[in-house]
């Protein structure tokens, strides 16, 4: 497994401090994100997933803990949207240059506005996908919050 990503290279670009953990990624899993967290041995609300949706037809990122589920009437309040709807696996494949299971808000192909779990703010650290499957940045989500640009807290 590579240590380097597209990930760890754009925090080390931008200064921020981070930690890399390696798990055995279970592509079978029914939730990939809680199998991470227990394979790492952390809360399921620190690990958080990177989910890629559209809101009225237009891409955007969602930063939250792998053990809720996204409100795509938040979600789309959050852009200030109408609507939101999850994106194709294949589209997220395209769009960040990551596969599924994979994907990192952190140095995709295409940078688009991202959302951040507001709960996940108050921990001291959170892990991230290190964009490929196996890996994960542990960062602080205020470090995190601000390397993504995030435009709003989602309240999940």
């Amino acid at each position: 497994m590579s240590k380097s990503t597209r990930a760890t290279l754009a925090l080390n670009k931008l200064g921020v401090s981070f930690t890399l953990h390696g798990y055995d990624y279970d592509p079978d899993a029914d939730r990939i994100g809680l199998q991470a967290a227990q394979a790492i041995g952390v809360a399921p609300r620190r690990l958080l997933k990177t989910l890629m949706a559209e809101v009225d037809g237009k891409p955007v990122c969602v930063v939250v803990a792998s053990d809720r589920d996204v409100s795509m009437k938040k979600l789309a309040s959050a852009f200030h949207g109408k609507a939101a709807l999850m994106m194709r696996p294949a589209d997220a494949e395209r769009l960040t240059g990551y596969h599924v299971g994979g994907i990192s808000p952190f140095g995709q192909k295409r940078r688009v506005p991202v959302a951040i779990d507001a709960a996940a703010l108050s921990e001291p650290t959170v892990l991230i996908n290190g964009g490929q499957r196996g890996l994960q940045i542990e960062v602080a989500p205020n470090d995190a919050r601000k390397a993504l640009d995030a435009v709003a807290p989602l309240a999940a």
